[in-house]
């Protein structure tokens, strides 16, 4: 039954994908926004219905702007985080700007790159892109660990994640999530993915204690 509702749930996700992806070349800004914000509810629409998987949420984002720093298990958080989120500002790694047709969707709608292998000049452009992004109020979030990292191991956080905490000057919110088991493979499985968010991080702390907290809280479920 798994293979089956992985099928069903390939045909009919992708489906959508690709009827949305031919409006991407004509939708920029809010508009963008909320196109992704369509594809990812028509995603938890998938996940809910066809792969019996039950999303859930220990707590919520908090009121007014703030840095999410969630854990990172599968490619589920990352579609569904304006379902989560509404329209967050998300870091992403540059290589999958790059993607035939994703990478195009996520120039539009103002996914900031992370090229963490080219130095100096672009840590400074991803911090005055940031910074611009701020102006807009709306939450950024990023994935600390820079990379899936599989369900039970516990990955480091990126050396840009303090340089970016102390250049917003925002409360950090760490999110655990664990999605690996059932939706990191091929063959989904059902079950249910649950979001944990944690205590507020105040600005303003060291990078050893700030990467500390994060990654107590990114891991939270990861048992």
């Amino acid at each position: 039954m798994n293979m089956l509702r992985s099928l069903a749930f390939y045909a009919l996700f992708y489906a959508g994908t690709l009827v949305l992806l031919v409006l991407v070349p004509f939708q920029r800004g809010p508009a963008m926004r909320r196109l992704a914000n369509a594809w990812s509810a028509w995603h938890r629409w998938c996940v809910r219905h066809l792969l019996r998987i039950r999303v859930i949420q220990e707590g919520a984002p908090i009121h007014g702007p703030a840095l999410y720093a969630m854990r990172h298990e599968s490619f589920f958080e990352a579609i569904d985080a304006p379902c989560v989120f509404g329209e967050p500002v998300i870091f992403a790694k540059q290589e999958l700007l790059a993607l035939p047709l994703w990478g195009s969707a996520a120039k539009n709608y103002g996914i900031i790159p992370v090229a963490r292998s080219e130095g100096a000049k672009a840590l400074r452009d991803l911090m005055r892109a940031a910074k611009a992004a701020k102006e807009e109020g709306r939450p950024f979030l990023i994935f600390p660990e820079g990379t899936r990292t599989p369900h039970g191991q516990e990955g480091a956080i990126v050396s840009g994640f303090a340089g970016l905490y102390k250049l917003l000057d925002l409360p950090v919110v760490p999110v655990a999530v664990n999605s690996g088991p059932l939706y990191r493979g091929s063959i989904k499985r059902r079950g249910q993915i649950t979001y944990r968010f944690g205590n507020a991080i105040p600005p303003g702390l060291d990078r050893a204690e700030v990467e500390r907290r994060v990654r107590e809280g990114i891991n939270a479920i990861n048992g």
